[in-house]
């Protein structure tokens, strides 16, 4: 079910982000990328608490992406890491680029 859930939401032309709404790293995610110009329907935020299966989904990113800390980014089918990892790749411009790349940007 964990996987089964997870594997649906990371599509190659999305931006995914899994998160848990009282996490503050998480907040601040979701900030940084609510800024940015996306197109329709690109970004997505999946409230992991939504679902009985939280501790299951996070085992299962954990196995995915080597942590199970929210928040888990993804950018098409790579995941990028974390809140730090996403704010250095903003910071660097790196964001920007992979998301042209994917076409997630207008």
């Amino acid at each position: 079910m964990a996987q089964e859930f997870v594997n649906s939401k990371i599509q190659p032309r999305k931006v995914v982000v899994f998160i848990k709404p009282n996490c503050p790293y998480c907040r601040r995610t979701q900030e940084l990328l609510s800024e940015l110009p996306f197109k329709q329907g690109v970004l997505e935020f999946v409230d992991i608490t939504a679902t009985s299966d939280t501790s299951k989904i996070q085992d299962y990113l954990e196995t995915l992406t080597g942590a199970r800390t929210v928040p888990r980014v993804f950018i098409g089918k790579d995941c990028i890491g974390g809140c730090s990892d996403l704010i250095n790749m903003h910071q660097s411009g790196e964001l920007s680029e992979r998301l042209n790349q994917i076409g997630a940007l207008q």
